[in-house]
């Protein structure tokens, strides 16, 4: 019901909203599977996530085919997974990323946020500054692997309980960069406490 408010105070005149049964019809077997691009950081810790996505966004796209669909940059390696599918299964429909909005302290708008607890609050923008930092430091010439280390410590140092990766990776693929790559970016996975945040930064 609040997403339904929002979306009408943003001037949208139809809500494409099909049912679970809609969507997995009983007997429903197939699915999508974006090889490499599902695979890595968020696919090694979520094993499965990406097949779920990958299945549901393009039964979504093939339903409703709209000339352009529009995805955020903070969940960055989902829209790589959703462009790729596109592209490779002839899915007539843009894919556009849409940059992060943060809070004034760089905080990635989240609906995980609202599971901090304000003396989790205060340590989450952290995230996003000490990517930025990594980001500055990797274009600037620092060694990736030297980085990705030092930033992991830092965020533990903040008040982060565990990281997942922190990894500087070719934008495009998300594999190592190398000779071959155009542009190069920093993703995360940390926790504070039972909160996972994600975010990433351009170098």
């Amino acid at each position: 019901a609040r997403d339904l408010s929002l979306i009408e105070k943003s001037g949208a005149h139809l809500v494409f909203a099909p049912s679970v049964a809609e969507m997995y019809p009983e007997g429903h077997r197939t699915g999508v599977t974006v090889s490499g691009l599902g695979d890595v950081l968020e696919g090694e810790c979520r094993p499965g996530f990406f097949a779920g996505v990958a299945t549901v966004v393009t039964k979504l796209l093939l339903q409703a085919l709209p000339d352009v669909a529009f995805f955020g940059e903070k969940d960055y390696q989902q829209l790589l997974v959703i462009r790729r599918l596109a592209r490779d299964l002839d899915v007539p429909v843009e894919i556009v990323g849409v940059a992060t909005v943060r809070e004034a302290d760089g905080l990635a708008l989240s609906s995980r946020n609202a599971y901090l607890s304000p003396a989790e609050r205060k340590v989450a923008p952290a995230l996003h500054r000490v990517l930025a930092e990594v980001a500055r430091n990797v274009a600037g010439g620092a060694k990736a692997e030297n980085e990705e280390s030092r930033a992991a410590r830092a965020l533990l140092d903040a008040g982060f309980t565990r990281i997942d990766y922190v990894a500087v990776r070719d934008a495009e693929t998300l594999e190592a960069p190398g000779a071959a790559t155009r542009s190069r970016r920093v993703l995360a996975a940390a926790w504070l406490g039972k909160t996972r945040l994600i975010d990433n930064v351009a170098v």
